[in-house]
């Protein structure tokens, strides 16, 4: 971790692994520190259960950003929340503050970290390859066009496939020829700390936040979401969770099937971020055990309290 008082810090690790509430107790001891969601679903107005979304009276207490910043019928970029995060971490430093970033999303706590050079858009080329329904095929293109980003991506993962066959056909370049890549690792002014939990109470972490989240309304949250006039977006849609109730609620699955589909989809999402972060080396692990709050004092030594 850094000695630089002034340096902002992001808190990563897989989801449901303690993140924002080690966050808030750290800026809970701290009045310098803001947090930043870095959560490419916390962007998202009305999606406040499901993404556990702090409540209206901890972002009265502690400052948050990057919340609410899109209406879930929108597709929200990488690009956009770059710049919404330039913005943020410029204001935080002119007041003399100190950003605490926190968040699962890998691309973009690097879009962040990195401050990467991201490609343009190309409409007509995304309308293409959003045409074809079945995902493997979409990694089979880009396997042919551009292997070096296929081979970093999973062949599930439907929206990075679609954003890197977006560019490699609408720049004529590869998508992997922009920036340095994600294989590298610059140094960078943000220092990173992971929060690292056994996998069978990381699991359980899962479980049970999902059958709070749906004691809790997910479910009216989902149906009230889809009854809006744009729905939910492509990209929204994904969140884990949605997708599975948005299925149930139209009819595609009962309610115990889209339940079991959304804990079986957060614990393998859960493995490919600490795969993700796994591979970065300026990351500082910490082991959470079975309480990520026993980090609080650790953390207020080393980075906050300088």
């Amino acid at each position: 971790m850094t000695s630089t008082p002034s340096a902002h810090l992001a808190l990563v690790g897989a989801t449901a692994s303690g993140k924002s509430a080690l966050a808030l107790a750290l800026a809970r001891r701290d009045p310098t520190l803001e947090l930043v969601s870095v959560d490419a679903m916390g962007v998202y107005r009305g999606m406040d259960i499901g993404t556990a979304k702090p409540s209206p009276a901890e972002q009265a207490e502690v400052a948050h950003h990057l919340l609410d910043l899109a209406d879930p019928g929108e597709d929200f970029s990488v690009a956009r929340f770059q710049a919404a995060a330039r913005s943020a971490l410029s204001a935080i430093e002119a007041r003399g503050h100190r950003a605490l970033l926190v968040g699962g999303t890998g691309l973009y706590v690097r879009a962040v970290v990195d401050d990467l050079t991201l490609p343009g858009r190309y409409p007509e080329a995304r309308a293409g390859a959003e045409a074809e329904a079945d995902t493997a095929v979409l990694h089979r293109r880009l396997a042919d066009l551009d292997p070096v980003a296929a081979a970093r991506m999973e062949p599930t993962n439907r929206r990075r496939l679609v954003r890197a066959l977006e560019v490699t056909l609408g720049s004529g370049r590869p998508f992997s020829s922009f920036g340095p890549g994600l294989a590298a690792y610059p140094p960078s002014p943000i220092a990173q700390v992971g929060l690292r939990l056994p996998l069978d109470v990381l699991d359980a972490r899962i479980d049970a936040r999902l059958d709070a989240m749906v004691a809790s309304g997910l479910l009216d949250e989902v149906r009230c979401l889809l009854a809006q006039g744009a729905g939910l977006s492509p990209t929204a849609r994904q969140a884990l969770g949605y997708r599975e109730l948005a299925d149930h609620l139209e009819g595609r699955c009962s309610l115990d099937e889209a339940l079991s589909e959304a804990r079986r989809r957060t614990r393998r999402f859960a493995r490919r971020q600490l795969r993700w972060f796994g591979r970065d080396p300026r990351i500082t692990w910490l082991d959470a055990g079975d309480n990520p709050l026993a980090l609080l004092p650790r953390l207020l030594g080393d980075w906050t309290l300088r």
